[in-house]
């Protein structure tokens, strides 16, 4: 078993945006509807859309390869990048997702300590991310890492509101 990381670069869009789809649909699809789902997914992962989250200097995605395979990515963001104001001593976990078939390898973990790992070497304070309010399995694994809820933001799929809470955790 290898695990291995690698900084997404614009050669990587197309491979980003494939993943992207595939682990988003893999996680919410059952829990949605197709209408609402197809409008997410064209509208947060059209490539046009891919290609600027990429370029954004306050951003890294990062692929994790599970024996030499793209297994899942991360994304992070800081300053301006974040999507709610948490300050500039935070950095936010974005996306955390790991295809359904490599699941249950240390995946997750793997790029949550290396969120954890940038956010230090940044100097932050905190990490903090936003998790739907129905995804009792990422939920739990958060909390079992030290995440705390700090509140809550609204969240948007398609035409349905949905609520994401936000979970922190202090880095010091």
């Amino acid at each position: 078993m290898t695990i291995n990381i690698k900084m997404c670069t614009l050669e990587d869009l197309h491979k980003l945006q494939e993943i992207s789809y595939e682990t988003f649909k893999e996680t919410f699809e059952a829990e949605n509807s197709s209408e609402n789902m197809n409008a997410y997914l064209e509208e947060s992962f059209n490539l046009n859309q891919v290609e600027k989250e990429l370029s954004n200097i306050s951003s890294q995605f990062y692929f994790v390869y599970f024996n030499h395979e793209v297994a899942g990515y991360l994304k992070v963001n800081t300053d301006g990048a974040q999507s709610e104001e948490m300050g500039d001593d935070s950095l936010e976990i974005e996306r955390i997702y790991v295809i359904n078939k490599f699941q249950k390898n240390g995946l997750g973990k793997y790029l949550l300590n290396k969120a954890m790992d940038i956010a230090m070497e940044l100097n932050k304070k905190k990490i903090w991310l936003g998790v739907w309010e129905k995804n009792e399995n990422a939920i739990a694994f958060y909390k079992k890492l030290g995440f705390v809820q700090t509140g809550n933001h609204s969240f948007l799929m398609g035409d349905e509101e949905q609520m994401d809470l936000i979970m922190t955790k202090s880095l010091q």
